[in-house]
This record gives structure tokens, C-alpha cells and sequence, in this order.
């Protein structure tokens, strides 16, 4: 195994020109960012700030983290930052390669770390670290989701999930329910936009059903897609969320690159939730029984005892 010394770590390129990184985040969320009057406003604070030297270094860390400060000073959209690389994002893809996701899904074993059968016939089902492309998910997802529906009672523990793709997510939901449902839509700014989500008529392997008790474990580390399969639970009555107030972030986002490690991150649409007409965006999803992190699991298994 081979062991970088601190001298053989590649140094990240330094900012020559934080000026073109500044007004080219500022084009791109003015141009893309789904709130447009509050992109113009964004947009003016960028270059107000930099007029006055707020961004004043080479350092493409700092840099990103006061551009993100001032970016979500707005109105806190978790989404909309300068995402900081230690290596360089490709400019064609303008995020982290998928490389690099892969190796995430394949030392998640497809984002399902964990199948457990509990006492009394209730499984646990832990999907981490992301809900990643179903193209990948399908099939451990399938495999997981066909060997709990055998149980009696299920625990989806999303504690430690940061989010993926809704795809994934209607995926998900499709084990969980009976009938055809419309799970969300999502409106895009640019093209006024609107793509609806369904759960399928069709899943590979079996279901778990729509009758049986489901409850979500929940932290205030839960994201983005993951919020949205909680959510989405929730508002059809689906299943009980146990846990934390989630984070709080329901727009999804596209990247651009701006400096070799510097990508920037811009919702580009929000989430519309057909039961409740809005989403979770700042507010998160809250839980029905409310307890730490720590705690929820314990929790929901008393609760799954009582059904």
C-alpha cells in the first residue's frame, strides 16, 4: 500500500482571479438559480462584496466558504454554495467525477449497508450514504426491498443519508405502496418546467405493501432525496418518522466548475408535494415522534411492538 507524505499531496491550484469566479457565480445564479428575483439580489450582493475586498485570497477553501456564507445569506438555501474539491472537478462535468460516486456505492454495497431481521419480525433496512442512480440502485435496492417483504413491520433508517436521486426515491416507494401514486413534481426554472414523479406499476421482485407499519429513522444530517422519501411518506400516511428535524433542502441543483476545484452548486427547480402543495425546503422534515438521532431507532421498535 502506498502512503502520500505530506510533501507528495498534490497542492490545490491557487485562485488567480477571484474577480472572473465571482462574476461568473453570480451569471450562473442569476441566469439559473429557481427564484429569480432573489437571484438578482444574491447577484448584487456577490459584486457589492467583492468591490469592497471581502474575497480577498488565493485560497479556493476560503474563498468557497465565504462565497457560500454570502450565497445562502438570502435565505439559507443549503443547496446553493461553492462546493470545494481537494482535487480538480473536470470542467465538462462540473461536479465531482462519478468516479468518485462509485466508489461511495460500492463501499456502501449499493447504498444499502445494512438488512437486518429484529425480534418480533420487523426488518431494518438502512439506505446510506446516498440514494445513488437508479441506473446503479436498482438492483441491490430490488434485492434488499424483496427480502423485508417478508416482514411484518419495517424500519427505514435514513440517519445517515445526504440525498441522490428522486428517481431512486420513486423507486423506493414503490415497495411501500399498493397502487399507482403520484409521489411529487418538480418545477424548473428554465422551460417553466413541470416533471411529475410516480410510483411504478411494476417493481422487480416483491413488494412490502401498502398496509404494513413503516417507520423512517430521521437526523439533522437527513438531505435533500432522502428528505423527500421521508416526506413524501409522510404526506400519504404512509409511515411514521422517527427521529430528528431533518436539514431542509428540497431544490433540486445542478454544478458548474468556476475554478478547477471550485464548483458552483444552484438549485435549479423546488419540489411541489401533491398532498401538501409545498415542501421542506428550510424547515425540514419534521418528525411525528420526535426524539435525538441516537435514540430513534430504540424508539421505533417500541412503537413497531405496539402495532
Amino acid at each position: 500500500m502506498t502512503t502520500l507524505t505530506p510533501s507528495s499531496v498534490p497542492t490545490p491550484a491557487p485562485v488567480t482571479d477571484v474577480a472572473a469566479v465571482v462574476e461568473e457565480t453570480a451569471r450562473l445564479v442569476t441566469e439559473h438559480y429557481v427564484f429569480p428575483e432573489v437571484a438578482g439580489r444574491i447577484a448584487a450582493l456577490l459584486r457589492r462584496r467583492l468591490a469592497e475586498g471581502a474575497y480577498e485570497t488565493d485560497v479556493a477553501e476560503e474563498l468557497g466558504a465565504k462565497l457560500t456564507a454570502d450565497l445562502q445569506s438570502e435565505n439559507n438555501d443549503l443547496h446553493l454554495c461553492l462546493k470545494y474539491h481537494p482535487e480538480p472537478v473536470s470542467p465538462e462535468q462540473g461536479e465531482a467525477t462519478m468516479a468518485a460516486m462509485r466508489r461511495r456505492f460500492d463501499a456502501s454495497l449499493g447504498g444499502v449497508p445494512r438488512v437486518e431481521l429484529l425480534a418480533g419480525g420487523t426488518a431494518l433496512l438502512e439506505l446510506a450514504p446516498a440514494l445513488f442512480p437508479l441506473a446503479w440502485a436498482a438492483e441491490p435496492l430490488s434485492a434488499a426491498l424483496t427480502l423485508v417483504s417478508r416482514a411484518d413491520r419495517l424500519v427505514l433508517d435514513l440517519r445517515g443519508n445526504a440525498g441522490g436521486d428522486p428517481e431512486t426515491v420513486a423507486f423506493v416507494c414503490s415497495y411501500l405502496l399498493d397502487e399507482r401514486t403520484h409521489l411529487n413534481t418538480q418545477y424548473a426554472r428554465v422551460g417553466e418546467r413541470y416533471d411529475q414523479f410516480w410510483s411504478l406499476p411494476y417493481v422487480p421482485g416483491a413488494r412490502f405493501g401498502g398496509t404494513k407499519p413503516v417507520y423512517v429513522l430521521t437526523s439533522a444530517n437527513t438531505f435533500s432525496a432522502a428528505e423527500e422519501l421521508s416526506y413524501n411518506l409522510q404526506q400519504l400516511g404512509r409511515a411514521t418518522i422517527v427521529g430528528e428535524t431533518t436539514r431542509g433542502g428540497a431544490h433540486p441543483r445542478e454544478g458548474w466548475t468556476v475554478h478547477p476545484h471550485l464548483e458552483a452548486s444552484i438549485p435549479v427547480g423546488r419540489s411541489i408535494n401533491p398532498v401538501s402543495g409545498t415542501n421542506w425546503e428550510g424547515i425540514g422534515v419534521r418528525p411525528d415522534v420526535p426524539c435525538s438521532a441516537a435514540e430513534a431507532l430504540d424508539r421505533a421498535l417500541e412503537l413497531a411492538a405496539g402495532a
